[in-house]
Formats: structure tokens, sequence, C-alpha cells
């Protein structure tokens, strides 16, 4: 897919304008202390270096395995606010440890993985990831068919706007996020103009406003998603997806694939000998887990780590799990 980070540069960007974080925090946690009660030490440890890419989901999973990692086996945690295909740059070169949520990339696995073998896959995070158009609440129940995508043609006026002309508005997010949707509006004969939005928090604000203000509004978004626990909105029929029928991006016409997301670790980070090693390829939880953890930081205005720390201090089993 998928989505595309937030701590120091864009972190702070995105959270200020529409997360909810009151604050971003540093790049590095300081001061790591020697786990109690565990069998790694600092020095054992040594640093976890952590890709952070732009959504909160993704900064929930990095923020609660970094406050683990320190608390539990007293590593040094920093985190790298970069881009997807960045992260992966960076676990080849061996600048970066882990990327923490990972959706498809099926071209950087095999340059990576397959071919490279600079990076591993580091197992399921145990989220389901899902990709689609959705429109706001108030939309659905006014126009309930133009939840059946091959209906939109008939209400592309609705969604006209400056950028894009003559043609209905489709929104999407970051640049970075993996999206299908210039193949899609053209292979299924839409008369849309994909118009890039530039952020998850401008994707959310514009859905605010869309539902306050009764406007029309398409937008590309996705789930584990704490957003949904606001608004509930709805999301548009895309034609089925069968396996392969995204295999030419080109000729794509149907809807995202389902995704389980992964982690991955950079090569030489998997032969280190790290206890962290352990931790982020048992590292697994549930969506709700996931946007629980992203509505402390975007609702109720607390920092990552103080709401990695919440869940922590909450999910004890869990955390166990992760450390056996």
């Amino acid at each position: 897919m998928a989505r595309g980070t937030r701590r120091l540069t864009l972190a702070c960007v995105a959270a200020a304008l529409a997360l909810g974080l009151s604050a971003c925090g540093g790049g590095t946690i300081q001061n790591a202390t020697a786990p109690t009660g565990g069998s790694g030490t600092a020095a054992a440890c040594g640093d976890l270096r952590i890709a952070v890419n732009p959504w909160t989901g993704y900064v929930s999973n990095a923020h609660v395995i970094g406050y683990v990692a320190k608390t539990k086996l007293g590593c040094n945690v920093t985190y790298s606010d970069l881009k997807e295909e960045v992260s992966w740059q960076g676990m080849a070169s061996g600048t970066i440890d882990t990327v923490v949520e990972n959706w498809g990339h099926n071209d950087l696995i095999k340059k990576y993985i397959t071919d490279g073998k600079t990076v591993e896959d580091a197992g399921p995070t145990g989220n389901d990831g899902i990709i689609g158009w959705y429109v706001p609440p108030w939309m659905a129940e006014k126009y309930p068919d133009i939840l059946d995508s091959a209906n939109l043609n008939k209400y592309a006026d609705l969604f006209k706007t400056s950028e894009s002309g003559d043609k209905g508005q489709l929104l999407d997010g970051d640049p970075s996020y993996v999206t299908n949707d210039e193949a899609l509006v053209t292979n299924l004969k839409l008369n849309f103009k994909v118009v890039v939005g530039g952020s998850e928090a401008a994707l959310i604000e514009s859905f605010r406003s869309a539902e306050k203000n009764k406007t029309p509004l398409l937008a590309y978004f996705y789930e584990p998603q704490w957003f949904f626990s606001e608004m509930k909105l709805a999301r548009v029929k895309l034609p089925a997806y069968t396996d392969g029928c995204d295999a030419d991006p080109k000729t794509i016409a149907c809807d995202y694939p389902p995704y389980k997301l992964n982690k991955l670790i950079s090569a030489k980070f998997a032969a280190s000998g790290s206890p962290a090693v352990g931790l982020v390829k048992k590292f697994q939880w549930t969506n709700d887990d996931q946007n629980l953890v992203s509505t402390y930081m975007s609702r109720d205005n607390m920092t990552p780590d103080d709401a990695a720390k919440k869940w922590v201090d909450a999910n004890p089993d869990k955390v166990a799990a992760w450390l056996k």
C-alpha cells in the first residue's frame, strides 16, 4: 500500500495540524536504564534504530516496541522519520534496524529481500490492513448508491474542486503512500482526478470539514485507523480484488488487496545478537490495540512515549510474550 514520520519533522507537523499529539518527543530515548528482571543489559542490546513512517498507527507500533526495548532490555532507542522506500534503503545500508509496519511493496521485497538479501521479513504485526475509498457519513446517508464505484460518475460534478477542474476530486494522502488510485480512475473510466492531500492529518481534517459543513468528499483512507472511533466513514465498493488482478500497475481495475501487515529487519541487525531482534520478531498485537494507543495520542493529547507506557502497563501479559 500504503500509507507512508512523525516525531520531529513530518511527525510534529502532522500531529500539530490534526492528530492532537501535544508533544512529539525527541528522536532519541535518553537515559536508557538496565532492565529489571530480564536477562538483557544495555550493553548487550546496544542501539535499536527504528524507522518511523508517516501515519499515526505506525507511530504507535514504533513507540510501544521502543518503550519495551528501553525499559525491559536496556536498549538505546532512536527514531528516524523516513518515508517507506527510504526506510528500506536505510535497512539495506545498515543505518536503520527495523521497519515495524510494512504494507506490501512487492518491488522492494524483490530488491532488498529476495535479490539483495540485506533485509529480512520479521513476521506479522498481527494487524489487518485495509485501503479503500471513503465518503463522510452524511453522503452515505443522502446518496446510498454512491457506495458503489459503478455509480461514481453519476455524482462526479458534486466532487469538483479548484484542483480537479471539470472532473470530480479523489483526495489522496501522503505522496509516499502506496496507491493504485491513478490507475483505478483511468481503468474504471471514472470522471475524476486524483489530488494529493499531503498527509494523514490533511485527510482527517478534510473528513471533519466535509461532515461538519455537509460538503462532498471522496478520499483514500485505511485501517487500522483510530479516526474511525470518531467518525464512521463509509467505504466505496470497488470491483472485487482477486489474486493477480493488481499484477500490472498500469492495468489495475480492482480493489486493494487485504494486507497482513508485517515487520522488517536489516540482515545486519538480525545477525547482531541483540535481544531486541527477538522483541521485534515476537511483537504482535491487534488493530484494536494499535488504535487505542493512537487514540491516546490523537484524541487525549498524550506524547507517543506516554501513550506507549500507558498501554504497556495495562498489558503485561502481551508484553511478557514478546520477551520470552
